[in-house]
């Protein structure tokens, strides 16, 4: 089978396997699994409501899916995009009430651009602890992930903490003029532009520039690399930063157009949903655009489950975890060569019948 078509079907086999077995399970909890396939395209593409409720959804999915797609295409796998998404938020939340800036576009730029910075210096510590004391990147992005959200946290409520934000502690809103507000007047923000631009603009660097050709041939193939030359190190770092900047840069939006300020809201779970979409999307930054924006309705729909068919309103959730796996149990698959399995089992069955 040609790789690309390889590319498409497993993804898209897995994700029908994946909404037939989460059928099964809400078909054992007493729903009827029609009833759920339906409200769950109905809540995710049923109408412009739900259109604007996705869309707001695959904004930072776009964003944090970079932050795996990216270090990926180096060689590394980072899990650890909510960490830099909830210090992105809270860096941009941060500079947009305690320095004094202007109330217009710049004033909104420079403070996101401050949540890009800190989710960038962090996802790359993780490369940095991987290149320079060979410590393994999954699991160090995983814990500092915990530690962002431990520095969050503390921050939010304590030095950080608006006075006025008694039962949910927060930071002080963003000034009226530092907002991101939405297009053309919907509930649909600027931060979906910004996500898909993103997308395609580092798909274009990887495949276009000789920098990201020189990143795929380090995370490809990385005694090549050694031998022409090329700086490992810091091509990873580039990376880690690129990928981590565009996970902050998802936490600055949720604060500019969405919650206003840094709060606990924050913690919605984007960054481990951004790993499962940069898997379907196999790392290609183009790709993520369509899948974020189906893992988006998926998310949109919860709501709507809960409301009509009385399911938890995280039972999406499960949906999520099924897709996961068997996406990456299709991973197996993918150096099947197909023909030569067919022809051998055809030969089996002649020799079979000719033995009998």
């Amino acid at each position: 089978m040609h790789s690309t078509a390889k590319d498409i079907l497993l993804p898209v086999t897995a994700i029908l396997l994946a909404l037939l077995l989460f059928g099964v399970f809400v078909w054992f909890a007493g729903v009827s699994p029609l009833d759920m396939w339906l409200t769950l395209f109905k809540g995710a593409f049923g109408d412009w409501f739900s259109w604007q409720n996705t869309l707001q959804r695959s904004a930072p999915l776009m964003l944090t899916a970079l932050c795996v797609a990216l270090p990926a295409r180096a060689g590394l796998v980072i899990i650890g995009g909510e960490g830099a998404l909830v210090l992105g938020g809270l860096a941009c939340a941060a500079v947009g009430t305690m320095l004094p800036l202007p109330a217009n576009l710049l004033g909104t730029v420079i403070a996101c651009a401050a949540g890009a910075v800190a989710g960038a210096l962090w996802i790359m510590l993780a490369g940095w602890l991987r290149q320079a004391r060979g410590i393994n990147e999954t699991i160090s992005s995983l814990l500092l992930a915990y530690v962002a959200i431990g520095i969050f946290k503390h921050l939010v409520e304590g030095m950080l903490r608006d006075p006025a934000s008694l039962n949910k502690p927060a930071t002080h809103s963003l000034p009226e003029g530092l907002l991101i507000t939405g297009i053309a007047g919907s509930d649909v923000h600027w931060g979906l532009v910004l996500g898909v631009l993103a997308c395609v603009a580092l798909g274009l660097w990887l495949r276009w520039t000789a920098s990201g050709f020189s990143i795929r041939v380090v995370g490809g193939n990385p005694r090549a690399a050694q031998l022409v030359g090329l700086p490992a190190t810091q091509l990873i770092l580039t990376a880690c930063a690129l990928g981590g900047a565009s996970a902050g840069l998802a936490g600055a939006v949720e604060v500019a157009a969405v919650h206003t300020n840094a709060n606990a809201s924050l913690i919605a779970g984007y960054g481990y949903a951004g790993i499962l979409v940069a898997f379907i999307a196999r790392h290609n930054p183009v790709a993520i655009v369509p899948v974020a924006i189906l893992f988006g309705g998926f998310g949109a729909a919860g709501s709507l489950l809960q409301r009509r068919l009385g399911l938890p309103d995280a039972s999406v959730m499960v949906l999520q975890g099924i897709a996961f796996v068997l996406i990456l149990a299709s991973e197996a698959l993918r150096d099947v060569d197909w023909k030569a399995l067919l022809s051998k089992m055809r030969k089996t069955n002649i020799s079979g019948v000719e033995a009998v």
